[in-house]
């Protein structure tokens, strides 16, 4: 016996899902996992408890929804990598696209730091399958790029981390960075300077030498 298809969720139900999925952000990305509770999430969502559980079951399903959107976002950059380009014209997009995402996306690198720093118990499958497939396809790239001469050679893997750390912190450490940096500067003066310091910092290190 054939087994149904699953049901297309209406607009609405995309909708309400949606307005969960945003409520769930804010309650976990100040609150990490184990603070953040249902009540939290439906009274940020304006909606009952009982209605988001129509929607979903478990506080574990909507954190695991979240993670895998934000990974499908978070990853976009890294996969348009591009091995036909120019490398140091791939790695500086790449650069000030991870920046844009430190500046416009913060709740979700808290989300994903939170997550991280309690060992990754909900992600480690997505982590040692998605990301670290993703990760090890661009550092082939990289070291062609390497053995091509176009760039100094190095080890891939950390350059990539480097670049996660350098552009990361200024989604997890804003509130150190403006402090640090005082009132004078507007944030896209600290964006300017921020994508100019680290363009310079990784493109001038990995020109090839003479």
């Amino acid at each position: 016996m054939d087994t149904p298809a699953p049901r297309r969720r209406t607009r609405i139900q995309q909708e309400k899902r949606d307005v969960i999925l945003e409520a769930a952000l804010e309650v976990f990305s100040a609150n990490g996992f184990r603070g953040a509770t249902i009540d939290q999430i439906a009274e940020a969502a304006g909606m009952s408890k009982p209605n988001l559980l129509y929607y979903f079951r478990r506080k574990e399903d909507i954190h695991e929804t979240l993670m895998q959107r934000l990974l499908d976002t978070w990853l976009a950059p890294l996969r348009a990598l591009d091995d036909v380009g120019e490398p140091l014209t791939e790695l500086k997009r790449y650069i000030r696209r991870k920046l844009e995402m430190a500046r416009d996306f913060p709740r979700e690198s808290r989300l994903f730091a939170n997550e991280i720093l309690q060992g990754a118990p909900r992600i480690m499958p997505l982590l040692e399958g998605e990301l670290k497939g993703l990760v090890d396809d661009k550092a082939a790239v990289i070291k062609g790029w390497m053995q091509a001469g176009k760039i100094i050679r190095t080890d891939p893997y950390h350059l990539i981390f480097s670049i996660w750390a350098t552009t990361q912190h200024y989604a997890d450490f804003d509130v150190q960075v403006r402090a640090v940096l005082g009132p004078g500067r507007s944030d896209e003066s600290r964006f300017e300077d921020a994508a100019r310091f680290l363009e310079g910092l990784f493109l001038e290190g990995l020109k090839p030498k003479g």
